[in-house]
């Protein structure tokens, strides 16, 4: 349960705190869009496609708005619980158990088999002994 909830923590706290170093690491920073970076090519596509103008409201926009004043509280409210739900979700998944490890095994260890189904070794054919 204790697992769980600090999973919780760190998937909310990982989400907050990712959105400004990706969109930074995109080229949207709080001194405008860093040139040949990604973002930059993202703002020359929606001005062509535009006419030659980046329309309010658009994706690049938005990115650029939150990349230089961050998000509102209520943004970063929302992506937290998000990120808790994601972060409860895989923390409190199950492991499967560790599984034996590989290496020379024994007689009767096999698959299928069992140690009663081991014969024993036969003895030699003839124990005859030799006379001079």
């Amino acid at each position: 349960m204790i697992k769980r909830a600090a999973a919780a923590a760190v998937g909310g706290a990982v989400a907050v705190g990712a959105v400004p170093v990706v969109l930074g690491a995109m080229g949207f920073t709080g001194a405008g869009i860093a040139a040949s970076s990604l973002a930059a090519k993202m703002m020359s596509a929606a001005a062509v496609a535009n006419g030659g103008g980046v329309a309010a409201g658009s994706l690049v926009a938005t990115l650029q708005s939150v990349g230089a004043a961050g998000l509102s509280t209520a943004s970063n409210i929302l992506l937290a619980s998000t990120g808790s739900v994601f972060g409860a979700l895989l923390g409190g998944s199950k492991k499967p158990p560790p599984s034996a490890p590989a290496g020379p095994r024994a007689e009767g260890d096999g698959p299928g088999e069992k140690a009663s189904q081991v014969k024993p070794p036969k003895p030699p054919l003839s124990s005859e002994r030799h006379e001079k």
